[in-house]
């Protein structure tokens, strides 16, 4: 992959340009093809970092992948997120964030979706645990919850 080098403002941008390209390509393709086409980006780069993080093909402990996962993510990392904890319960995989990129910008009645960062998570965790899994949020600190909540559950 080619890596660009900005040597003045460096590998960061505003969440302000963020939400303005989100929203220009809901504007341009419509809310439900934005939703896939960035959800479709986070797991793809989610991947990718799964991999720098050596989790491809491997098992790793889920409490020690959730430190990494969190630092990598974090406000020492891509600043995508704050993630608090990472819980399985059976079938299912919480992930807890907070300060999610997406959940910035909307209105009231239509807060934005977490779906870069929900499909972010989406591609480690596929790579983490080896298995085929399906996300979605299931909270949103805009909605007045504690923590934007992304779910993961096995499909067969």
């Amino acid at each position: 992959m080619l890596e660009l080098k900005r040597d003045k403002l460096g590998q960061f941008s505003s969440i302000e340009s963020f939400r303005a390209l989100v929203e220009g390509m809901s504007d341009a393709l419509g809310e439900k093809a934005t939703a896939v086409a960035l959800t479709a980006a986070g797991r793809k780069h989610g991947q990718e970092l799964a991999g720098k993080l050596g989790f491809k093909g491997t098992t790793q402990n889920l409490e020690d992948a959730t430190k990494q996962i969190a630092e990598v993510l974090g406000e020492e990392g891509a600043r995508l997120c704050i993630i608090d904890k990472i819980t399985q319960e059976g079938d299912t995989v919480k992930v807890y964030t907070k300060e999610t990129l997406c959940a910035i910008g909307g209105t009231d009645e239509e807060p934005p979706k977490c779906t870069f960062t929900l499909g972010l998570v989406w591609g480690v965790l596929t790579e983490l645990l080896q298995q085929k899994i399906k996300g979605s949020q299931t909270q949103s600190v805009l909605r007045g919850d504690s923590y934007d909540l992304f779910e993961f559950i096995t499909v067969e």
